[in-house]
């Protein structure tokens, strides 16, 4: 017989995952306090990087059913949520998503729904490197610098430049115009380059 085992998460100390236990137990699903696993801890967390989770993993067994309510308490993101329940369906776990209408993700049906949820992920992740593309070539064709601003304006840098080729220490400049020695470093090697 299969043991059903819960994993709920919440995000801040001042949440409880008493809700997702009622959930899961009016879904249907009889889980005893000792296979209910509850912890806070952010949602941009990797799941195999979560104590409660790894201590749930070394638990769980071949022919195992874990229940979630939904899929972000199983993972950062679409690819995350994917890989954690490809690595418990590898160890034989069944999981169920109560938000996905209990649908068990490791049956064909489930499988499918990841495909799509990760499809989607997919899509959206290139929709936003497009975009952000987009952006930079607008804001490169209306003359904007991009880019962090620099730490020197061209007159202070003309002037570090006399100081160095006059032999002046770089941290003695870099103190002198308030900045790093480092600006000051950028400054030497690209006039020793050119």
């Amino acid at each position: 017989m299969s043991r059903v085992f819960a994993y709920c998460r919440v995000s801040t100390a001042d949440q409880t995952t008493e809700n997702q236990v009622k959930e899961i137990g009016a879904a249907g699903f009889s889980v005893t306090l000792q296979r209910t696993i509850a912890e806070t801890v952010s949602g941009s967390v990797a799941a195999s990087e979560r104590v409660g989770f790894g201590m749930l993993l070394n638990k769980l067994e071949a022919g195992d059913v874990l229940v979630v309510t939904k899929l972000d308490r199983l993972g950062r993101n679409a690819m995350d949520v994917r890989s954690t329940v490809e690595g418990l369906s590898g160890m034989g776990v069944r999981v169920h998503c109560l938000a996905l209408g209990g649908v068990d993700l490791t049956s064909p049906a489930g499988k499918m729904t990841m495909g799509v949820i990760a499809a989607v992920a997919e899509f959206e992740r290139d929709l936003l490197v497009e975009r952000t593309q987009a952006g930079l070539s607008r804001a490169k064709a209306e003359g904007k610098i991009l880019g962090r601003p620099h730490a020197l304006q061209s007159d202070a840098v003309d002037k570090v430049r006399r100081r160095l080729a006059a032999g002046e220490s770089v941290a003695a400049i870099a103190r002198t115009f308030s900045t790093s020695r480092q600006t000051i470093m950028r400054i030497r090697d690209a006039s020793t380059a050119s």
